[in-house]
């Protein structure tokens, strides 16, 4: 198996377990402080990922040099944003259809990438991405009609997130190849360093507005360690896969995701599958299918 797909399918099946765990914590918590454990308890384990990965491959911490810097920050405020604009999103009436335009990321993925980052697909490529999103589509059980995705403002939102996340993604592939190192250092620093920006802001944030929010983190530590580490370990997965492939291939890939969260549901809730939710996950299956064998 190629390095970028195993890292793909880690970070899949950690972000579906990860969902779970912070859907029991967002009961304890804040949304905004449910958002922030991610970072603040994956901190010191992304720290000592980075100490590991630089002893295993005995490589010198790379350079932070101006173009890292660059890609490094935009991709923290990007991810912000694109976090930001899906909570926004949940305000609004109908906002399942915002949060399934929000999944459109795979394939503004392919759109910016080809178009800005000189990173174009293959048909078969751009087939899987298709597949995998209209799949995705599918299994989130939304009834889209025009009226709702031209007057719903949550429906911008959820396009605003998805391009949020998908201009995240590209720089983080920028990011780690600017610093020239080992792909698997590369991808370390860029954790690190989006992890420990993006916790200072959470942290400042929440002291500033909720401060009681962390005792409540305190109380509930071990679900939200639980969260920090499987997210730690997602966030390895996706920052190390786009820097051996292409980030449209990763996410067009690492739809499956929603495909693992659906069967989890399934297995621990025992619900059944309508006729849209077995075409969805054909066609995420076939889409896979397809990168991996033509694309």
């Amino acid at each position: 198996m190629e390095t970028w797909i195993a890292f793909t399918l880690l970070a899949a099946f950690m972000q579906a377990i990860r969902t779970a765990g912070q859907k029991q914590l967002s009961a304890q918590l804040s949304s905004l402080a449910t958002a922030g454990v991610r970072y603040i308890f994956a901190l010191p384990f992304a720290w000592l990922y980075l100490w590991w990965a630089l002893n295993h491959y005995q490589v010198a911490l790379p350079a932070l040099n101006t173009t890292f810097l660059q890609y490094a920050i935009i991709a923290s405020f990007a991810q912000l944003i694109g976090t930001a604009c899906l909570v926004v999103a949940f305000q609004y009436r109908n906002f399942a259809v915002a949060t399934s335009l929000a999944k459109t990321e795979a394939i503004q993925v392919a759109v910016i990438g080809a178009l800005l980052f000189a990173a174009p697909l293959s048909g078969y490529g751009w087939l899987s991405v298709i597949l995998g999103v209209v799949g995705v589509i599918l299994l989130s059980k939304v009834k889209f009609n025009l009226k709702d995705v031209l007057t719903n403002p949550g429906a911008g939102y959820g396009l605003a997130s998805g391009l949020g996340l998908a201009i995240t993604t590209l720089l983080i592939r920028e990011s780690n190849l600017a610093l020239g190192s080992h792909p698997m250092v590369n991808a370390a620093v860029t954790l690190v360093f989006l992890i420990s920006a993006q916790s200072l802001l959470a942290g400042l944030y929440l002291l500033m507005r909720d401060a009681s929010q962390f005792r409540k983190m305190i109380i509930n530590w071990r679900l939200a360690l639980f969260v920090g580490i499987t997210s730690l370990l997602g966030s390895i997965g996706w920052f190390t896969a786009v820097s051996y492939q292409t980030a449209a291939y990763v996410k067009a890939l690492g739809q499956v995701e929603f495909f693992i969260t659906l069967v989890l549901t399934y297995r621990l809730f025992k619900e059944k599958t309508t006729p849209a939710e077995i075409l969805g996950m054909l066609l995420i299956v076939v889409s896979v299918v397809v990168l991996l064998l033509l694309a």
